[in-house]
């Protein structure tokens, strides 16, 4: 099992040193998690945890903020609220930057920091998503539009005041599953006709192994973080490869994947669709298939399931030239005798197809890793303007494989 968590700029695939070892490990039967089509791409969603830190102002507004610092007992009472950037001529007040601090004009204060003066359209995005630091002082991170309340309240007064209560550990945030603001969307820029990114899975606030002291303080040993990212979610995924393979040590890496996706969640804790970080519906994009489920994917009932030669007609049709796909396959191919496909009709767990004024079809194999006698019937839901067709609509298996 090998987790990738880092990305390159989309690339062809033989031009894709990651896609390319990535190839020649999944012929080995090794599962991968990062981008191409025998690869699992994942994408980073919240959890049901938040690590409370709520900032009270002057006015009694609170603002629920996360922050792994957790001071035990520790109470600060209302303290005034300064905002070094709000006249400031330099530009460093905004980030409270040591060297543009007055010592005396913050001392025993409460701080209100920016972490970009002109926000991006994907800051902004964060609207309802907090990251939890690790600060080495009383510390804790507002989302933007809490920030922007905050800085209403200190533009309203002569005497602003705030304080911070720790709360420590919550658990049952109903929004969890939110697709995460700094989480890449697809489409896959290299083949439109695979569904990209295929899952998400939990890659905010998370509590994970560490090198190094938290605090970058030599005098502390600390093992443990809390970490955001694609590069926690990626581990958590692998994880659940490497439990399924445990379970059906004969599965190919793509029968491993197949699951992952058929049996993701698309709802939340609310039994509300999926969101993301401005609280809309997240769309496929965001979120691929869902988010991942490890109970179900261990009885998924069906695969799809691709052998290594299966990817030959695929490459072919991206018109990669023989010595691109020799490239990728480490043995000679030619493509002018193998039969071509088109992306979509690769035995994928899901579809990608462009819109087009004629009908387009395209077929799929599944296997039975159920029980004997299985039945499955197929339901379809369209997008609006289009109709979808599935032949057979029922599908009855008489032994398992």
């Amino acid at each position: 099992m090998i987790s990738i968590s880092f990305g390159v700029s989309a690339m062809a695939y033989h031009e894709d040193y990651i896609a390319r070892g990535a190839f020649s490990a999944m012929l080995r039967g090794i599962f991968l998690s990062n981008e191409a089509p025998w690869i699992l791409t994942v994408r980073s969603s919240t959890i049901d945890r938040n690590l409370r830190a709520t900032a009270m102002l002057g006015n009694r507004m609170e603002l629920n903020s996360e922050s792994a610092f957790q001071a035990k007992g520790l109470r600060l009472g209302q303290l005034p609220l300064v905002y070094p950037g709000i006249n400031a001529s330099d530009f460093g007040a905004n980030y409270c930057l040591p060297e543009s601090l007055n010592s005396s004009y913050v001392k025993g204060k409460v701080l209100l920091c920016t972490v970009d003066s002109t926000p991006t359209k994907i800051q902004q995005g964060r609207h309802f998503i907090t990251l939890a630091d690790a600060h080495v002082i009383p510390a804790t991170n507002a989302n933007y539009k809490d920030g922007l309340k905050i800085i209403a309240y200190v533009n309203s007064t002569s005497t602003p005041t705030a304080t911070i209560v720790f709360k420590g550990t919550i658990m049952g945030d109903k929004n969890a599953l939110t697709v995460a603001s700094f989480s890449s969307r697809g489409p896959s820029y290299v083949s439109h006709g695979i569904l990209k990114p295929d899952i998400i899975g939990p890659g905010v606030n998370i509590l994970a192994a560490w090198p190094n002291s938290v605090e970058n303080n030599a005098n502390t040993k600390n093992n443990f973080n809390i970490i955001s990212g694609t590069s926690v979610s990626s581990p958590h995924l692998s994880g659940v490869a490497a439990l399924l393979k445990s379970l059906h040590p004969h599965w190919s890496p793509a029968a491993i994947k197949s699951p992952i996706m058929t049996t993701a969640d698309t709802i939340n804790h609310q039994n509300q669709p999926i969101q993301d970080e401005k609280r809309h519906s997240a769309d496929i994009f965001a979120m691929g298939a869902g988010h991942v489920n490890p109970t179900r994917a261990s009885d998924p009932g069906l695969i799809y399931n691709i052998e290594p030669h299966d990817y030959i007609p695929y490459l072919c049709g991206l018109n990669y030239t023989n010595r691109e796909v020799t490239k990728i396959f480490r043995h000679r191919v030619n493509c002018s005798a193998e039969s071509r496909i088109p992306e979509g009709q690769l035995n994928y767990p899901s579809f990608a197809i462009g819109i087009q004024p004629s009908h387009q079809r395209f077929t799929r194999t599944v296997t039975n890793v159920g029980e004997n006698n299985e039945s499955y019937k197929v339901e379809a839901v369209p997008p609006q303007g289009f109709d979808v067709f599935v032949k057979p609509r029922m599908l009855n298996f008489s032994r398992f494989n």
